[in-house]
């Protein structure tokens, strides 16, 4: 039967809920198509408010992609606040997608894109607002299969319960496979109903079904091993490799938000991957290899991309959008194209040692000079050794001397604070960095409104890294340290007043820690935080420690594990991690050699311009390292 739309039992309801209009959808390129029409029904969620979810790319992308094939209905659903939240329970309206307005729980898929472990919560929410129990195993025929992606869904052991299945890595092809085994199961009578379906999935190698995998445990808490339980079921699940960005030019028609959104802008991922090889970077691990998109259809899709939205600013983007290897024909064909116009081009990542003054000047031909953000990541030349971090202090002196001569006033500089090794003297020595970075500032510019703003984050060792098996900076120390470093840079009254200073405590970032790098046991923590009232852990006026705390201290009461032993607690070389029967493509040898390279202070080069340092990904996953010169041009292009 046709599934009825709830808006006309909710839109009476708006008024009264803040915000009402992130709930109404009708933006500019969205899709609604006739129910009927379709064979295969994905709901796409990601799992934070419409804000923040609407620019993420990767569902823009999902998005787009599901909704050109014309036997499959795409929709978007979002977490809603909890004001809406108590409106919906007390009117029986189901979470509902903003497309069309249908219940989450009538579609055949609900796919979730974690970009951080601390959306685990709104999950909850949304399942069970939907009328999707909260478990897997409680799940039947008529539920819609739960489906996990993004950074996150690399170590999914901690949602597992909630989860039907994850996939690993880029999404573009998966999603369409997925669809097609759907469309088979569906045309051939649902043999076997919900298990047969993910029984199918699973087979094929590329999907993780968590129920089809036993995990058993040492006495001590660790992990003894994880096994198939079914036959047929592969021993480990591999990643998604998209090897021809240019064959997938998405978004095409980017989504124009209604409501305010965190970002609002076009963005063109440039290219995807990273082989610096910057050793608390997840992110970089397991997107490797560099696969760059060509610079004409970098050209083509920002052409089209600004005529299908009227956005008036394009950003570049990638972990580290400078190393694209023709970024300066881009950069002023762009330029070219776009000068005098009233679009705007930036750059989000750039990395200390690939500015230069020429490619800034490009990228700010039609906008204002904002702050340059930079990331030496640690505070010390020693420090960033054993991060493989390769940026010297000299690097960063003469590129902000060459920013600041040349008009900038304000440069940003972001730092980690607890990475592996680290003492109070490496981040003590942020304050000396940025105050040569204000004194160098003044010196040539010859003026004393220079600023430079110092951002904090804690570190939160990340599956698929060489830093998972370090032990976790707990809250206390890390809070301390902060204090120093802010003290320090206070008392210099010289510079105290050019040096902002941002920071966040640091226990927000031991539960990430928990959630990046627990197992199973761990999703009766979440589940309680929930039940207790936990939505939007991600935002610091939601998020409550003690109520993290309380919840590791109940659920895991009767195992041999807490919060500690799944944080501050270092691993050794032959104990099972929760994710190793989840292939990222990198070679667990080679991650644990880098390890001890890390903590012997070893630099490695970026293998895309020195011979390869095996580490696993090329040859497991049939991929290579792409990068140009293509000896394309952007032009011809008509300049605006």
């Amino acid at each position: 039967m046709p599934v009825q739309s709830v808006f006309a039992q909710l839109e009476p309801l708006l008024p009264t809920v803040q915000k009402p209009i992130q709930y109404v959808g009708g933006e500019l390129n969205s899709t609604v198509k006739d129910w009927d029409s379709a064979s295969v029904r994905w709901a796409l969620m990601y799992p934070d408010a419409y804000e923040v979810g609407l620019p993420n790319q990767g569902v823009q992308i999902l998005y787009e992609i599901l909704n050109e094939r014309d036997w499959i209905l795409a929709e978007r659903t979002y977490a809603v606040f909890s004001d809406m939240e108590k409106v919906m329970r007390e009117n029986a309206i189901p979470q509902f997608t903003v497309d069309a307005h249908r219940p989450v729980g009538e579609f055949d898929v609900l796919g979730l894109s974690f970009a951080t472990e601390l959306g685990y919560t709104n999950m909850l929410t949304a399942l069970d607002l939907a009328g999707i129990p909260l478990h897997a195993s409680e799940r039947d025929d008529t539920h819609p299969v739960v489906l996990a992606g993004g950074h996150s869904a690399f170590n999914p052991e901690p949602i597992a319960d909630f989860i039907d299945a994850a996939v690993l890595g880029d999404g573009e092809e998966i999603v369409l496979a997925i669809s097609e085994v759907i469309r088979e199961w569906k045309g051939e009578g649902c043999p076997g109903g919900r298990d047969e379906l993910l029984m199918r999935l699973a087979k094929s190698g590329g999907v993780y079904v968590p129920k089809f995998y036993d995990v058993d445990y040492l006495p001590d808490g660790r992990i003894k091993a994880v096994a198939p339980n079914r036959s047929g079921v592969p021993c480990r699940v591999h990643k998604h490799t998209l090897l021809d960005l240019d064959q997938w030019p998405y978004p095409r028609k980017p989504l124009v938000p209604l409501a305010e959104t965190v970002h609002e802008r076009y963005s063109v991922e440039i290219f995807r991957g990273c082989t610096r090889g910057c050793r608390f970077c997840q992110a970089g691990m397991i997107t490797r290899p560099v696969r760059e998109r060509s610079i004409t259809t970098i050209g083509d899709m920002v052409d089209a991309g600004i005529k299908t939205s009227g956005f008036e600013e394009v950003g570049l983007l990638s972990l580290s959008s400078a190393d694209h290897s023709e970024i300066a024909d881009l950069a002023k064909g762009l330029g070219d194209r776009y000068d005098g116009s009233n679009v705007s081009l930036s750059l989000p990542s750039t990395r200390v040692d690939a500015f230069n003054i020429t490619l800034a000047n490009e990228f700010s031909r039609n906008g204002r000079r904002s702050g340059l953000t930079f990331a030496p990541e640690g505070g010390s030349e020693r420090l960033r050794k054993v991060i493989n971090k390769m940026v010297s202090e000299e690097d960063l002196i003469r590129t902000v001397a060459a920013a600041y001569s040349h008009g900038w006033r304000q440069v940003k500089l972001y730092f980690m604070c607890g990475l592996p090794t680290e003492t109070d003297d490496d981040v003590l020595a942020i304050a000396d960095l940025a105050k040569k970075v204000i004194a160098t500032g003044r010196e040539v510019s010859g003026r004393r409104d220079i600023r430079c703003t110092v951002s904090i984050g804690g570190f939160v060792p990340k599956p698929h890294t060489p830093f998972q098996w370090a032990s976790q900076l707990d809250h206390a120390t890390t809070d301390h340290r902060l204090q120093l470093l802010r003290d320090e840079v206070r008392k210099d009254k010289q510079f105290g007043r050019a040096v902002g200073f941002r920071y966040h405590d640091g226990k927000p970032g031991v539960i990430e820690g928990l959630l990046s790098r627990g197992d199973r046991r761990v999703g009766a923590v979440i589940e309680q935080v929930w039940r207790e009232g936990g939505r939007f852990d991600g935002w610091s006026e939601n998020f409550s420690y003690d109520r993290w705390a309380s919840a590791c201290a109940d659920a895991l009461a009767d195992e041999p594990v807490n919060l500690d032993w799944y944080t501050v607690r270092e691993r050794g070389y032959s104990e099972v991690l929760p994710w190793d029967h989840l292939d990222s493509g990198l070679d667990r040898d080679w991650l644990w050699e880098d390890w001890q390279d890390a903590v012997n202070e070893v630099e490695v080069e970026d293998c895309r311009w020195t011979p390869c340092f095996d580490c696993g990904v090329c040859p497991q996953m049939g991929t290579d390292i792409q990068v140009g010169p293509t000896g394309r041009q952007l032009l011809p292009l008509s300049v605006v």
